[in-house]
């Protein structure tokens, strides 16, 4: 009998065979390896992740939003670490892929949709609650894109803005709010329940950002560099709400005007770029994602 062929069933009149698909093959490979049990120390991390989102929901209940907002930060934080910490280790795999999304869909899609809800968008009624809705909506679209598309899309650019970055768009403007002194309530409203379209919208279009993965901090840099690292480390100690709220919303703006730029005066994605995007648009249902 062919490798790829198993004895599915038998009766007193036939058998029936079941022909093992590469898509299969990886599943039943995934399967044994979880069998063997599951690595803990990535784990652990993508867990305190999970759980910087679920206290920001519960200050977030009790309307602490000041305290809330730096959940958000922490849990990106920790989403950098449990990548970087599983690859060093050579812990990587299928669940540990899995739950991370999962868990990046409760600190970065629930937890900063019910915070910017009830800041920001009660007041709307049904209107301000389907905002939020919509928000969570395209961040579990976003992340499910990128874990289908990962093999598929070049390393140096993300297709929409990652949904971290998303969460931060909505952490760092309810600090700057407090850090200006928390006034101007009417204010406040109209431009979040703008904020909130436009994140939910970059989040699942196809604009680039660059991915920031192909920097090397162990590599040799000029010192000009080290300066300028030290400027920006010395700018963020000092005014944090402000240097978060500038750098976060410079990133999410960047996608944007790069492509207004290119179109304005009239660049076009280079051969190579339009490959990428047009390999983005054919989503792998049956190819098991890659961890960042």
């Amino acid at each position: 009998m062919s490798e790829d062929r198993l004895p599915y069933g038998e009766d007193d009149t036939q058998s029936r065979i079941r022909v093992l698909t590469p898509a299969r093959r990886r599943r039943d490979r995934a399967t044994r390896r979880f069998r063997r049990g599951v690595y803990l120390l990535p784990s652990m991390f993508t867990l305190a992740n999970m759980f910087c989102g679920y206290a920001c929901i519960v200050y977030a209940m009790q309307g602490q939003y000041e305290t809330a907002a730096p959940f958000i930060g922490f849990a990106i934080v920790l989403d950098m670490l449990d990548g970087r910490i599983a690859r060093l280790t050579r812990a990587t795999s299928s669940f540990g892929i899995q739950y991370d999304s999962l868990a990046d869909l409760v600190a970065f899609g629930v937890a900063p949709g019910i915070l910017v809800y009830q800041w920001a968008l009660r007041t709307w009624g049904r209107w301000g609650w389907l905002a939020a809705s919509l928000y969570v909506t395209c961040g579990a679209l976003r992340l499910a894109r990128f874990n289908v598309q990962i093999a598929s899309v070049e390393k140096r650019h993300f297709v929409g803005l990652p949904i971290p970055a998303a969460a931060d768009v909505i952490a760092a403007t309810v600090l700057l709010y407090y850090w200006l002194g928390g006034e101007g309530e009417t204010g406040k409203h109209i431009m979040m329940l703008l904020v909130i379209f436009a994140v939910a919208g970059l989040m699942v279009s196809e604009i680039k950002y660059y991915s920031f993965k192909e920097i090397r901090f162990h590599h040799r840099h000029p010192f000009s560099v080290l300066l300028l690292l030290i400027a920006m480390i010395y700018l963020t100690v000092g005014q944090p709400e402000v240097m978060l709220f500038l750098g976060i919303a410079g990133y999410a703006l960047s996608g944007p005007v790069v492509l207004l730029s290119r179109w304005v005066t009239g660049r076009r994605v280079p051969p190579a770029a339009a490959d990428d995007v047009a390999s983005v648009r054919a989503v792998m249902l049956d190819k098991p994602g890659q961890h960042r």
